[in-house]
């Protein structure tokens, strides 16, 4: 994530939602204005490098799904998450590279029927975050 205020948008999401910790990877920082009440309740631990950590939250058990416009990507319209997930949202501009999309385990994608073709990296994260929730309302805390 290359936006700090993109990432403090996912921040205040993920609080609103009860969800507690978000790892981000790069020069990532929080504003609080934007996070709001997120940036006390949300855990932002950053890393120099996502593939690793990935490769880590894989084998503690949790599935590992990209949203991501990909081959082979799910509609989120008909994605069916399970408890133990972790989203990842790529950069802004260039999305998940190859070797982190080689880790994934599931890539799920938000069909867009007009132009533009995407949607802002934390407008998408907020969507399947909130699908996410709907899913599993119980679920919440986690990675």
């Amino acid at each position: 994530m290359r936006s700090h205020v993109n990432l403090s948008h996912i921040v205040r999401t993920c609080g609103c939602f009860g969800i507690t910790r978000v790892i981000a990877c790069g020069a990532a920082g929080i504003h609080g204005r934007i996070a709001r009440d997120g940036a006390e309740s949300v855990e932002v631990s950053v890393h120099r490098s996502l593939p690793p950590v990935l490769d880590r939250l894989r084998s503690d058990g949790y599935e590992v799904v990209g949203l991501e416009q990909a081959t082979g990507s799910e509609s989120l319209f008909d994605f069916s998450f399970v408890s133990k997930t972790v989203l990842v949202i790529g950069n802004e501009r260039t999305g998940l590279d190859a070797d982190e999309l080689a880790r994934l385990d599931r890539v799920a994608e938000i069909p867009m029927a007009g132009m533009p073709h995407s949607l802002n990296a934390a407008t998408s994260a907020s969507i399947a975050i909130y699908e996410y929730c709907r899913q599993w309302p119980k679920a919440r805390g986690g990675a």
